[in-house]
């Protein structure tokens, strides 16, 4: 279960505003910031290092804040985000993330997959000792979970609210095997789930 002492590191922060404002623009961010009671980060994002941000249930309020701001096109927007989340993070975190030289060309697709998802978690558990989040390829779906996911801090939900996390998963499988896959929230802490659990269906393209 998520802790409610749990932290997110300046790093993950900084990725997360970097892309939300690359998204949304600095007024859309900036508004945002406002309605989730995180105005110290406006103009001033936090460096890139492992040192604590926020609280979880902070980076909590920034999603809900997004999701409420844009209305039904809530969950598109954190989508993006996460997506260039992902898409920093090889820019300028390629040798925390793992994925600095390497070759996947070579690999079939699910090892592809496994690698990438597995990077993930590595990296986040290096960057956060409090992180639980392990890969089972146990089924016929990969799946990554996470039973500390910050997203979910303190929110309940009828309905999956992972969605920049969603994104982020959906651009490293997209990185890692060439092609777009759906990505299924299939359990959600906010939800009363043990864990969120993201399962790499079919490719887009198939």
């Amino acid at each position: 279960m998520a802790r409610e002492d749990a932290v997110i590191i300046n790093a993950l922060v900084r990725q997360a505003l970097v892309s939300a404002q690359e998204v949304m623009g600095e007024n859309g961010l900036n508004a945002v910031l406002r309605s989730s009671g995180l105005e110290r980060f406006i103009g001033n994002f936090p460096p890139d290092n492992l040192d604590p941000a926020i609280q979880a249930s902070q980076y909590a309020r920034f999603n809900a804040a997004i999701e409420e701001f844009y209305g039904r096109g809530g969950r598109g927007m954190l989508k993006r985000i996460g997506k260039a989340s992902f898409e920093y993070a090889v820019r300028e975190q390629a040798a925390l993330l793992g994925v600095a030289g390497v070759a996947l060309k070579l690999l079939p697709e699910r090892q592809r997959i496994k690698f990438i998802l597995n990077s993930m978690v590595s990296a986040l558990k290096k960057s956060n000792a409090q992180v639980e989040a392990w890969v089972d390829d146990s089924g016929a779906r990969v799946a990554y979970l996470e039973s500390t996911c910050a997203i979910c801090q303190g929110r309940v939900s009828e309905t999956p609210v992972c969605h920049l996390y969603a994104g982020s998963i959906g651009e490293a499988v997209r990185w890692a095997s060439g092609r777009e896959h759906n990505i299924i929230e299939t359990h959600c802490l906010a939800k009363g789930d043990p864990y969120c659990r993201f399962e790499i269906g079919d490719a887009k393209d198939a």
